[in-house]
């Protein structure tokens, strides 16, 4: 499935654009910190880095608005971070301190921060999908013209979960976009897993759905898949599940090496010609919407960005023994 005009770019949106190339630099800068700082024991428990899948989140984000909401699994600071929660509250967050977005409660799996919409990380697989459905449901209940939004790897589709929220969102009309962020090795899998949530989309799913492949790698394509499905979700409470085709450059955690175990390295430098940032800055200077100049003020701009995210999470307090008795959204 492939769209001859999905890499079209629009030179009216120049502005547009070049904020979703500093959005996926600075995850791309964000996760990379955060990787060193985890490795310093800075940052304690597990922690999945986005690092190659920074044009999922970014162009499927753009498609929102605010009053949207969305759910995650436990690879979500990327996510977080596009809706709009500051880079300290996030590196905080993996710090475990009391300035974090969810007051160091949350941690890297489960950050959570309901005034921009972010509602968490999820570390049960497909945990979220349901809880997304629900979220749908009470826009429809309520009459608003809000869509819920919830992302997950191809592991989840194993799910029971996966596929009974999908029914449920089909059979009842729902405002949500289900978006299978497909890396191509969940926990257990194999490459063949790269062709699975699409195959069992097909043979499982008998009800009116609609569905799409995005290429995850291309920020332009995902933002296009992402707007239509928001579009019908928003005026005609149709929920779409999109596959997109993506692929991450870090192992699965912190844990887990980057290749040699079940990948090769040839595979992950081969993958690294796809770069999401790489190809979509190439994209915006042969339209002569970017400069080298550009690049470098963008690169300058988030660096300063995560080193200070980084200061604010290593001088804040941890939460004090009292916190362990207080709601983090009480008020």
């Amino acid at each position: 499935m492939t769209n001859p005009n999905k890499n079209v770019v629009d030179s009216a949106r120049g502005d547009e654009y070049r904020d979703w190339l500093k959005q996926m630099t600075l995850i791309r800068r964000f996760e990379e910190a955060a990787g060193e700082a985890y490795a310093i024991g800075h940052i304690g428990g597990f922690c999945h880095l986005y690092v190659g899948q920074e044009a999922v989140a970014v162009g499927s984000n753009a498609a929102l608005k605010e009053g949207d909401v969305i759910m995650c699994s436990y690879r979500e600071h990327g996510h977080a971070l596009v809706r709009g929660v500051s880079a300290r509250a996030v590196m905080a967050e993996l710090f475990g301190k009391a300035t974090g977005c969810s007051a160091g409660k949350g941690g890297s799996m489960h950050m959570f921060d309901t005034t921009k919409g972010m509602l968490g990380g999820h570390g049960i697989v497909a945990g979220q999908i349901p809880l997304a459905t629900g979220a749908a449901f009470s826009f429809k209940y309520n009459k608003t013209d809000n869509v819920a939004v919830s992302y997950f790897g191809e592991a989840a589709v194993n799910n029971g979960a996966f596929h009974e929220a999908l029914n449920m969102a089909a059979l009842w009309n729902l405002p949500v976009v289900f978006i299978c962020e497909n890396n191509r090795y969940g926990m257990g899998t194999a490459l063949e897993r790269s062709h699975a949530v699409w195959n069992i989309h097909e043979r499982s799913c008998s009800y009116d759905m609609e569905s799409e492949i995005a290429d995850g790698m291309d920020v332009l394509d995902t933002n296009r898949v992402m707007s239509k499905a928001v579009e019908r979700a928003r005026k005609d409470g149709i929920p779409t599940l999109i596959e997109a085709r993506t692929y991450r450059f870090m192992g699965h955690s912190m844990s887990d090496p980057i290749h040699g175990h079940y990948r090769t390295k040839e595979e992950v430098e081969s993958q690294k010609e796809r770069d999401p940032l790489i190809t979509f800055a190439n994209q915006l200077k042969d339209a002569g919407l970017l400069t080298d100049e550009d690049i470098k003020q963008i690169e300058a701009s988030v660096a300063e960005e995560v080193a200070d995210a980084l200061t604010f999470a290593e001088e804040s307090d941890i939460p004090d023994a009292s916190a362990l008795f207080t709601d983090v959204y009480a008020d």
